[in-house]
């Protein structure tokens, strides 16, 4: 499954919603330095769809707000 995420880093609490079919705002506590909010955002998504984070794939994305992940 192929999702697309807008995210929202240095947020005060870490929260998945969803806002359309595929689409969906993360927000992660961490910052968007060294991809600390990319590993961040992996580790919420995983845990949202009960994977393991090796099965979330980041496609699209990797310095901008806008992300595409693949979810196996």
């Amino acid at each position: 499954m192929r999702i697309s995420v807008k995210v929202k880093s240095c947020a005060k609490e870490e929260k998945v919603e969803k806002i359309s079919d595929t689409g969906y705002a993360v927000s992660v506590k961490a910052k968007p330095q060294d991809g600390k909010a990319n590993y961040a955002l992996r580790e919420l998504l995983a845990r949202h769809f009960d994977t393991p984070r090796s099965r979330v794939i980041l496609v699209k994305g990797e310095r901008s707000k806008n992300k595409v992940f693949e979810i196996l």
